[in-house]
């Protein structure tokens, strides 16, 4: 097979060939892992002096991320600065999620289970670190640290979001938490929920699409909650499988009914005579 010179031209010019524009997603990724450890995991930092160490290689290696999208080194060390100044506020609240999630997960019995181990407190790390970067108004690194996170936990979780203290997602797979969603503070997700838009359009993009989801809201596994009109008021349940696209009263509990037949002794219908 030969590749013609003109198909070869074009590529390069869609890729519009620079040094700037893109950057190393390695990179990116040793970055929000090194980021983690140092704030979380004790490892080799156990004195101030090697965690300034540590913190100034993580803000370099911000400013090389940064600048590798805008050829702008003033821009690129305003922005990282800024992200440094964050971060304590930004640690306090994963402090937060992680101690709700001690206290409302009977599965775990210490903090440092949850920071070695949990996908859901990884995956709200790299929400909260992302949409920093999404308020800073830096362009694609946000969403691609929030696919670092899709990938490595099936969280899915867009850095645009609006997300109070005290999040807890227990199991956390299949969840999707899309851009215009606002949550309150002590809210509770389990695995397969879906926060997102009736409708894909790209004529909505600068509209309010997704739930707004009040403090003290538990949504258990598979439910979904669609509109930017709906919102789940404070203190409510919802249930697994649900499918939401009203707003809901506080204090509610929603449920789909499900009934309890006792089988006789007569032969099962075809449909239930099924082998897994």
């Amino acid at each position: 097979m030969k590749i013609s010179d003109q198909f070869i031209h074009k590529i390069l010019e869609k890729k519009q060939i620079s040094s700037h524009g893109f950057f190393d997603k390695t990179d990116m990724e040793t970055w929000v892992r090194e980021l983690y450890n140092v704030l979380f995991l004790p490892q080799q930092i156990n004195s101030g002096d090697q965690l300034k160490t540590g913190f100034e290689e993580l803000q370099k290696g911000l400013f090389d991320l940064i600048k590798s999208m805008k050829n702008d080194e003033v821009f690129a060390q305003n922005e990282s600065n800024n992200f440094f100044l964050a971060l304590p506020e930004i640690y306090d609240k994963l402090i937060l999620d992680a101690e709700s999630i001690l206290e409302f997960d009977p599965a775990t019995g210490s903090l440092e289970e949850i920071l070695l181990s949990y996908p859901g407190f990884f995956a709200t790390y790299v929400y909260r670190i992302s949409h920093q970067l999404w308020i800073q108004e830096i362009k694609i690194l946000p969403r691609v640290i929030s696919e670092y996170a899709h990938s490595r936990t099936g969280i899915d979780i867009h850095p645009g979001a609006i997300i109070g203290k005290h999040f807890f997602i227990d199991h956390g797979t299949g969840i999707v938490i899309g851009e215009t969603t606002e949550i309150g503070n002590h809210v509770k997700i389990y695995q397969g929920v879906t926060l997102g838009a009736l409708n894909v359009s790209k004529d909505k993009a600068n509209k309010k699409r997704h739930p707004n989801i009040e403090d003290y809201v538990i949504i258990y596994s598979g439910a979904t909650i669609l509109g930017g009109e709906t919102t789940i008021g404070r203190d409510s349940i919802i249930g697994g499988n649900v499918w939401i696209t009203q707003n809901v009263p506080s204090n509610s509990l929603v449920y789909n009914k499900s009934e309890i037949k006792i089988k006789d002794n007569g032969p099962l219908p075809e449909s239930l005579t099924f082998v897994i």
